[in-house]
């Protein structure tokens, strides 16, 4: 009976009362996930040019005036430049909370009585200066609360406060993310209503003296500027940034000779002075934000998140999953009918964002139907699974074994093919295999025997460490680390393969030359890169193996490792990897043979002192001279990588290659 239950599709409504709970509790991810998709609406909708430039402060903007921030005679003598240049309304977006060193005050209030420009102001832990008070009529002001509010208002020198034709806030108000999508147009200080600076902008522009805000239990009812007309936003008074508005960008020392009475917004874009703010088209310069802020006003795009929304999507997601468990007991009706509410629920709210600009949340309805679907065919498959399996055991006794579980088989299982991801890679090989060889002569068993022990011993190190032996390449070995089962640690735990190998091999040549074999030697090279590793080769045949670039220098670099006199290779990347854990020392800048840009090698090494560094900065630098001098100092001292100075004072000797540029190239594998 219980059986029975379990395996009764309508168990689905338990998966669609945990999403619709979800939904209803909707946590900080599921948020964010439907403000995702907001973005993607928003951001459909087709450019619509302004007649709104942002003139940015930027690098050729400092090299022309010297320093920032800019002395205000300077601000002065670019609002005047700009009206010349018929400029309809100057936005100021620099704060000027404190007097001018330069003297400049006198210069730039005088040119703010003049023009009409628009200064900002910042919201934050405490006031400074004395804020303008804004002209605005506020219906309901007991209930300022209800908007967002802030502790203080910083502000800019009275003399240049009092001179501006208008001051606005210029704060944002991030959304759970911290991507910017909503802006508010007015804020609370101190039980005192300011305006944003694109609500101030819009109320200048329209030759306003007051803007009107209706405030009730709720929040903001009802906003307006007189001449200008009603405004929509949100009961915290946030309005949706259409960023389809689209405005022109110039740079301070490349101004247009008329901007066509156009609003002009000044701020600064060069490095280290500003930074961009997060929004749902990515970082965008704070002028830009209040460009598209401004546009979305002035041309009455009211992007709506309706209050009823949230309940009709639940409603929608209860109804649908309900209608699509009922259309399951007809297995491709089910199918058809739930493709068809994904589609429904997507294609439906792009075409209520095209034609009303509503914003409704397609993902959670689609998300659940779709979880819906999965545990209600899920619990039809195990069903038939479990009729298969009873199939099996009936026909077991009349068919071979053989014959009923090729019935059984997924033969899709050994398609060939791979996966991209980062892999440790080690490449070894035989060092002094001549001398070996010509040891045992024409005693072709004897050397298969000795090469069958050295391997064993070499392969017990990298199964016990977690590795994968990829194959064996003559008296060379190729293994891997992450793949098929991951592995945080791979790189780390093929250095310590390494390691290990090494003992191993001198415990092995201790047993070898105690028989009369010459003792093994072995190079190792290890490169920790993404690579494709799968079921390579043919239908016929295929081996689990990697392929790629990082594989090819992983073989380089154990190629190196005779060139420079060590045992061990490492590429960059497993260096950075274990450097916390191992010594490692730095030995080149090389392009391998077949390769033009060169990677940093390194090796393990314990008694490396402070003159490695000075070799090294002298080498790269082309003072081969000195490096020569250090190099042989290096040699004389206590240190374990000896050869490898060795070699390189080899290299030294031999001068420096023409047009040497910090990179060795290798011409030799």
């Amino acid at each position: 009976m219980l059986k029975k239950i379990i395996l009764n599709p309508w168990t689905a409504l338990l998966t669609l009362a945990l999403v619709v709970g979800i939904r209803i509790a909707d946590p900080t991810f599921v948020e964010s996930v439907r403000l995702r998709y907001f973005d993607t609406l928003i951001t459909s909708k087709a450019p619509t040019e302004n007649n709104i430039y942002t003139v940015n402060i930027d690098e050729a903007s400092l090299d022309k005036y010297g320093q920032w921030p800019l002395p205000r005679v300077n601000y002065a003598e670019i609002i005047e430049d700009l009206y010349r240049r018929n400029a309809g309304l100057v936005v100021l977006n620099v704060l000027m909370a404190e007097r001018d060193r330069t003297g400049g005050d006198r210069d730039l209030g005088a040119a703010l009585k003049n023009y009409p420009v628009i200064l900002p102001s910042v919201s934050g832990d405490r006031t400074k200066n004395t804020p303008r008070m804004p002209g605005s009529a506020v219906l309901g002001p007991e209930w300022l609360d209800q908007i967002v509010q802030y502790p203080g208002l910083i502000s800019n020198v009275p003399s240049l406060e009092n001179s501006a034709a208008g001051v606005g806030i210029v704060n944002t108000l991030p959304e759970v993310d911290g991507v910017n999508r909503r802006l508010p147009l007015i804020v609370a200080v101190n039980d005192k209503l300011y305006p944003s600076l694109s609500l101030e902008t819009l109320r200048v522009a329209a030759g306003d003296s007051t803007f009107q805000v209706k405030l009730v239990e709720g929040g903001v009812e009802k906003m307006r500027i007189p001449k200008f007309g009603p405004i929509t936003t949100d009961n915290l008074g946030r309005i949706w940034i259409d960023w389809s508005q689209q405005n022109k960008q110039v740079s301070l020392t490349n101004l247009p000779k008329n901007f066509g009475g156009a609003i002009v917004i000044i701020g600064a874009t060069a490095a280290g002075i500003s930074n961009p703010i997060p929004t749902s088209k990515g970082a965008v310069w704070p002028q830009d934000v209040q460009a598209a802020v401004i546009a979305t006003m002035a041309n009455g795009v009211v992007i709506q998140r309706p209050d009823w929304a949230d309940g009709a999507e639940i409603l929608a997601l209860v109804v649908a999953g309900i209608a699509l468990l009922f259309l399951t007991r007809w297995t491709y009706v089910g199918l058809f009918a739930g493709v068809g509410i994904v589609a429904i629920s997507i294609f439906g709210s792009r075409f209520l964002f095209s034609n009303y600009l509503f914003l409704f949340d397609a993902t959670m309805v689609a998300s659940g139907i779709i979880l819906v679907m999965l545990h209600a065919y899920g619990i039809k498959f195990v069903s038939e699974f479990l009729q298969k399996q009873q199939i099996k055991k009936q026909f077991g006794t009349y068919l071979s074994p053989d014959l009923v579980a090729q019935l059984q088989r997924q033969p899709e299982l050994l398609r060939l093919g791979g996966e991209e991801r980062e892999l440790s890679i080690m490449f070894t090989d035989v060092r002094g295999f001549t001398s070996i060889s010509e040891h045992y002569g024409k005693d072709v068993q004897g050397l298969t025997k000795i090469m069958n022990r050295y391997m064993t011993a070499m392969t017990k190190k990298i199964l016990e460490n977690h590795g994968t032996l990829d194959k064996y390449i003559g008296d060379a070995q190729m293994a891997f680390w992450n793949a098929p089962l991951d592995n945080a640690s791979h790189a780390k735990d093929a250095v310590r393969t390494a390691l290990q190998m090494m003992e191993s091999l001198d415990e092995f040549n201790k047993e070898v030359v105690a028989e009369g074999v010459p003792a093994f030697g072995m190079g190792l090279g290890i490169n920790s890169a993404s690579v494709v590793v799968g079921n390579m080769g043919s239908d016929q045949r295929f081996d689990y193996t990697c392929l790629g670039d990082g594989v090819n220098l992983a073989s380089r670099l154990e190629g190196q490792s005779k060139n420079y006199g060590v045992r061990i290779v490492l590429g960059t990347k497993t260096a950075e990897y274990v450097k916390d854990e191992y010594p490692i020392v730095e030995m080149d800048c090389i392009a391998v043979k077949g390769k033009t840009e060169g990677v940093t090698i390194y090796t393990l090494g314990t008694t490396v002192n402070y003159k490695h560094d000075m070799y090294l900065q002298a080498y790269y630098r082309g003072d081969w001279t000195r490096a020569k001098k250090i190099c042989k100092e290096l040699i004389d001292s206590d240190t374990d990588i000896k050869h490898y100075y060795e070699c390189m004072l080899e290299r030294l000797e031999e001068g420096i290659p023409a047009n040497w540029d910090g990179v060795y190239r290798a011409t030799s594998k």
